[in-house]
């Protein structure tokens, strides 16, 4: 694979450790929604790969649906979040598992509790892969956790930098020059 690997600072979280803890949080949730049918709603674009082997891990009727947020665009610092494609399922009534990448500010995820429960869901918890509590300026704790790193700016396993590094198989950091550069 073909990636400016001089980019990469180092790899934080490699691919068999991914592949442990996504299996351990898809059966933990298979448990806790077994006999559920709950709905689970990735965010687009950086929990694709994240949310395709969760769902894969979770041995339970389950439906699927994305929705695309922006909250980064180009920069290293999040912004407001925007809501630039909805999901399409009716969440009336239902289990709603929120599937994020990161937990970075926790306003994304703060956000999107708030909009799901005032559209009538009966529960709404959410699963990242990683949280970054040190940059966190809502109270807003994910339900379910794979890793929770330092802060560093990370990259790969769906992550990206203006678009960039996502099919890296495992999370890494990136040089400073390479996201100051904007």
């Amino acid at each position: 694979m073909r990636t400016d690997r001089d980019d990469i600072e180092r790899v934080l979280i490699d691919q068999d450790e991914i592949k442990r803890r996504v299996e351990q949080l898809g059966q933990t949730l298979a448990l806790d929604y077994e006999g559920k049918n709950p709905l689970v709603l990735g965010i687009l674009k950086g929990a694709n790969i994240f949310v395709a082997d969760l769902i894969r891990a979770m041995d339970i009727e389950l439906e699927l649906d994305f929705l695309i947020l922006e909250s980064y665009g180009h920069s290293d610092t999040p912004g407001a979040v925007v809501l630039k494609r909805d999901c399409e399922t009716n969440m009336e009534g239902r289990d709603v598992i929120i599937v994020d990448d990161i937990a970075d500010t926790g306003q994304t995820l703060e956000t999107l509790k708030k909009l799901f429960a005032g559209r009538g869901a009966v529960s709404v918890k959410t699963c990242v892969l990683l949280d970054k509590p040190a940059r966190r300026k809502v109270d807003c704790t994910p339900d379910y956790l794979g890793f929770s790193i330092e802060d560093h700016f990370v990259v790969g396993y769906g992550l990206d930098y203006a678009e960039r590094f996502r099919n890296l198989p495992g999370v890494c950091t990136l040089k400073k020059h390479v996201y100051g550069a904007i």
